[in-house]
């Protein structure tokens, strides 16, 4: 009987890795299929290897949004660079700020406005609310995060002449509830599954953080547009 057990339970470690490295090999190529969503994009990160934008247009990309550093990251002097190449290959763009629950508001939309010009041609800018102030030091109260939130949506607005999208993570989400308490076009993340946590409509969804492309050197974030 043992013997069997303990067969059963290799067995089912077996399987389970198995199905782990199919999903891993899956996902480095796996994209939502494009007749459900016809607008299709990615994600450039701050201080990743270049990417070849008219690649990114040859595989399928109609978009790219180009993702600031953080307001205590290095300075990206190559951002004027990858705005111009991104639309040089007839990409549209638009540009991700990180929203630090640490900092104020106004050393955040700061390094928006320095950066990124006053372009009516750009997409709807977004806000990305990642991380929470669980590891703040000095700690940060919930209403203080809210409360700056808010401002900083108003200041990147103003500046950019159209309202933001929200990038909501899910553990952001659960704490804050903004999806209910901001009345913005949602973009959320959730890796392969349609997401659901914001209990109402999104209008991008990231559907794979980690999609591999001869776009760059490093895998990417890709994105899709419900309408």
């Amino acid at each position: 009987m043992g013997r069997w057990l303990f067969r059963l339970v290799a067995l089912a470690a077996l399987i389970a890795l198995g199905f782990a490295a199919w999903l891993w090999w899956d996902m480095r190529s796996w994209r939502p299929d494009p007749a459900l969503y016809p607008e299709q994009g990615a994600v450039i990160a701050s201080g990743t290897s270049p990417a070849r934008y008219e690649t990114l247009n040859a595989i399928g990309a109609d978009f790219v949004y180009l993702a600031l550093s953080g307001p205590g990251g290095a300075p990206d002097p190559g951002f004027a660079a990858r705005l111009g190449a991104a639309r040089d290959a007839g990409l549209e763009v638009g540009i991700v700020q990180p929203f630090d629950p640490c900092l104020g508001a106004d050393i955040q939309s700061a390094r928006f406005t320095r950066m990124v010009p006053r372009d009516g041609d750009l997409l709807p800018p977004a806000i990305a609310l990642i991380r929470t102030a669980a590891d703040c030091n000095p700690a940060v109260s919930d209403a203080a995060v809210e409360s700056e939130l808010l401002t900083l949506v108003n200041q990147i607005e103003m500046h950019a002449g159209k309202p933001v999208i929200l990038k909501l993570g899910q553990e952001f989400e659960a704490r804050h509830r903004t999806a209910n308490s901001t009345a913005r076009d949602l973009w959320l993340v959730r890796d392969r599954a349609r997401p659901d946590y914001a209990g109402r409509p999104w209008l991008l969804w990231s559907a794979n953080s980690q999609l591999v492309t001869e776009a760059s050197e490093e895998p990417i974030e890709w994105v899709v547009v419900q309408r």
